[in-house]
């Protein structure tokens, strides 16, 4: 094919994995790394050449991914590949950094001459393995052409939002929209703790919604993970979504604004994933409403449930 490139994709989590082999599918050759290369070793099967290092990982590629925890992580890695690293090459950085630190990230691509596109992306693991993510996306119009491969074989739709990856207009936007997610994951939480603590059926609620402005299917999806107990494996678990909750958080303030769901978002992630839910589906916010009593009662009957159906 003759958009065909090399492409390194440095961390392979959920979303990572998920784009790589979508890349390996879509005919660009694929380099893998991981810190906990295990985790990578499964890419094998599709084609991928998973790495030791980033570095090697790096050497001679057309274009750079990076999907790491946050933007931090992101710089400690590249600053591990710097030596390989080509000019020239296109950097497109998916992970969700934060504002300050997307503009740390591009002052490292200025320094070692790479082309520097901010773009995270909407979705989750569904969408991610099916390829159907959105891309938000910032950087020159000169370099599109390389990197346009590359988002439509990771997603559905590219949204550009400006020609200065630099100035983070895309994690901007990736914040706004995470901010909405955030809160409705919390919401859908607390509606079924209430609902437990007043003996109602999430069924009667969910009627009584159906079919009007308040009704959403995100909210269905969300409550079902917990109402099945379905958490694993996570779409987006705890430990990332609170980290992202504090970059909207940090986000507000740095920009004069107040954001107390975000901040009331942050607690419970946090909280959810200090009671053991940390690598679960963010959904299981839903146990930060209980002390970790209730949570262990919880369980075991959850537990004795499974063992009926199973008996049965």
């Amino acid at each position: 094919m003759t958009d065909q490139l090399t492409v390194s994709v440095l961390g392979t989590g959920i979303m990572g994995a998920a784009m790589a082999r979508n890349l390996a599918r879509a005919g660009h050759t694929v380099r893998a790394w991981n810190r906990t290369r295990a985790k990578a070793e499964p890419l094998t099967s599709d084609g991928i050449h998973v790495c030791d290092s980033p570095a090697e990982a790096v050497r001679g590629a057309d274009a750079v991914l990076t999907m790491l925890y946050d933007g931090p992580a992101a710089l400690a890695v590249m600053r591990e590949a710097a030596s390989a690293l080509r000019p020239g090459a296109a950097w497109v950085q998916a992970t969700t950094a934060g504002i300050e630190a997307t503009g740390d990230l591009a002052a490292f691509a200025r320094e070692h001459e790479l082309v520097f596109y901010d773009a995270p992306v909407l979705g989750s693991r569904q969408p991610a393995e099916a390829g159907q993510l959105t891309v938000l996306a910032a950087g020159p119009v000169e370099g599109r052409k390389t990197v346009q491969p590359l988002f439509d074989a990771v997603g559905a739709r590219t949204v550009w939002t400006g020609e200065d990856g630099a100035a983070g207009s895309a994690s901007r936007l990736k914040l706004v929209a995470n901010s909405w997610v955030l809160a409705a994951t919390a919401a859908t939480g607390e509606v079924l703790a209430l609902a437990k603590a007043l003996d109602v059926a999430p069924d009667s609620f969910f009627d009584l919604i159906a079919g009007g402005p308040l009704d959403m299917g995100y909210l269905k999806a969300k409550a079902a993970l917990v109402l099945e107990d379905r958490l694993t494996p996570a779409s987006f678990a705890v430990d990332t979504a609170a980290k992202d909750a504090r970059l909207i958080v940090e986000a507000g303030r740095q920009h004069g604004v107040r954001l107390d769901v975000a901040a009331a978002s942050a607690e419970r992630m946090e909280r959810a994933a200090a009671q053991g839910h940390a690598d679960e589906d963010m959904a299981a916010a839903y146990f930060a409403s209980f002390d970790e009593k209730e949570n262990e009662k919880g369980n075991e009957n959850a537990k004795e449930n499974e063992d009926g159906k199973r008996a049965g």
